[in-house]
């Protein structure tokens, strides 16, 4: 009864939370056309994120609908029914419960029209380390990786093993689309890895830069 009753009630107000957070953020976005330049072309991309910066990159999502990677643990359920009030579905699985699964489903989603996103580090890290999930779906599918990072000036840093961010109110935050990288014919799985890690770390890099020049700091 009680597990029911956090399922039913923490979901909307964890969206609602969310909702009036953002609302609060001055926030832009940078390389957006990174991902549009796809769409353009009836392409769609797989989306990484670092799992630090969950909690509001669902804002950050220009698209309509996405299939986003969801653990199957406790936490995951909780997360995928609120993502439900952002119209967006999941896909559950990971590198600990239900992967393979999740990773044949993923690879049907890739002949359809959705994007895919995922955080590469979770559900458990280590901490920005890329894991074979999202190389294995890139070389499958022949999919772009568009990576997706966040920065803000003001908010906190849990001592988790991901050190979440809680953006602050009244903050300001960047949201920032890198380039598209494919996986190349005759390329290594520990070559277009590393490859990727560079991206991602270049990619979150720009969004702080931004602020930085703005005379912020990023946390």
């Amino acid at each position: 009864m009680k597990k029911r009753l956090l399922m039913g009630l923490i979901p909307p107000l964890a969206a609602a939370v969310m909702r009036l957070l953002f609302l609060t953020i001055r926030t832009e976005t940078l390389g957006e056309n990174n991902l549009r330049s796809l769409w353009q072309r009836d392409a769609r991309a797989i989306i990484p994120f670092w799992h630090d910066q969950l909690l509001l990159m669902v804002f950050g999502y220009p698209g309509k609908h996405a299939k986003l990677l969801i653990s199957q643990s406790q936490d995951g359920e909780l997360l995928t029914r609120t993502m439900r009030y952002f119209s967006q579905d999941a896909v559950r699985g990971s590198s600990s419960r239900g992967g393979r699964a999740a990773f044949r489903e993923m690879l049907e989603i890739c002949k359809v029209d959705a994007d895919i996103v995922l955080t590469p580090d979770g559900p458990k890290g280590p901490r920005h380390e890329i894991k074979d999930g999202v190389v294995q779906l890139a070389k499958l599918s022949k999919r772009g990786i568009v990576p997706l990072a966040f920065a803000c000036s003001k908010g906190r840093r849990f001592a988790s093993w991901d050190r979440f961010l809680l953006p602050y109110p009244f903050s300001r935050g960047v949201y920032s689309f890198g380039e598209a990288l494919f996986y190349q014919a005759g390329e290594s799985t520990e070559g277009f890895r590393a490859r990727l890690e560079r991206a991602m770390t270049s990619n979150q890099s720009a969004a702080e830069s931004y602020l930085e020049a703005r005379g912020e700091t990023a946390v």
